[in-house]
C-alpha cells in the first residue's frame, strides 16, 4: 500500500511540473524565428561591419519581397531570387539588427549580427577578440519570466503537493 501512496504523490508532483513548464519555455527572449506562410533566410547571420550577405524569400505568391534593415539600404527580391547587399561599414561590432521580410503585408523578420572587423576580403567573415568576460545569468529563458508566472507555477506546485499529502493523509486515516 505504501507503494502506492508514494506512485500518486510522485504522479501529481509531474502533473505540477508539467504544467508549469510550458509556462517557464513561454518566453525565450526573441531568439524562436516566427512562423510566416513564406521561407526567408539571412546569410550568414554574423557579418563583419562593410561585409555581404546574401537574402533569401521562397514561397511567396507575390513576385515581389520587400527587405529592409536599419544596417543596409531597403532592397527588393523579386521572383524568389536572392539578392546580395552590403553592410554598412559604420556598423556597431556586436550589436543585433532585425531584418523584415514583408510579403504582401505578411512579414517575418530575423538577426543579423555585426561580427568584428572586416578582414579585407570583402566577406565579412572576419572575428575580434572578445572585449570582456563572459556575461553570467539565470540561463535558458528563466530572464524573461515575470511575476505572474512564477506565482502561477508556484500556486500549481503547492496545489499538487498539498493535493498528495491531503490523499496521503485520508488513506492513512481509511486503514488506521
Amino acid at each position: 500500500m505504501r507503494s502506492i501512496r508514494v506512485a500518486s504523490v510522485a504522479l501529481l508532483s509531474t502533473a505540477a511540473f508539467a504544467l508549469t513548464a510550458p509556462m517557464a519555455s513561454a518566453n525565450d527572449g526573441g531568439t524562436t524565428p516566427n512562423v510566416t506562410s513564406f521561407g526567408f533566410t539571412v546569410s550568414p547571420a554574423t557579418v563583419a561591419p562593410g561585409g555581404t550577405v546574401t537574402l533569401n524569400a521562397t514561397e511567396c505568391q507575390e513576385p515581389l519581397v520587400k527587405v529592409s534593415s536599419g544596417v543596409f539600404d531597403a532592397v527588393e527580391l523579386n521572383e524568389g531570387k536572392s539578392a546580395t547587399v552590403k553592410v554598412d561599414a559604420d556598423a556597431k561590432p556586436g550589436a543585433r539588427y532585425e531584418v523584415t521580410f514583408d510579403c504582401k503585408g505578411e512579414k517575418g523578420t530575423t538577426t543579423l549580427t555585426v561580427a568584428g572587423h572586416s578582414t579585407g576580403t570583402g566577406t565579412g567573415t572576419g572575428t575580434t577578440a572578445p572585449s570582456k568576460g563572459v556575461k553570467a545569468g539565470l540561463g535558458g529563458g528563466a530572464g524573461g519570466l515575470n511575476g505572474t508566472e512564477i506565482a502561477a507555477g508556484s500556486a500549481l506546485l503547492a496545489g499538487a503537493l498539498g493535493g498528495g499529502v491531503f490523499l496521503m493523509r485520508r488513506r492513512a486515516g481509511d486503514h488506521a
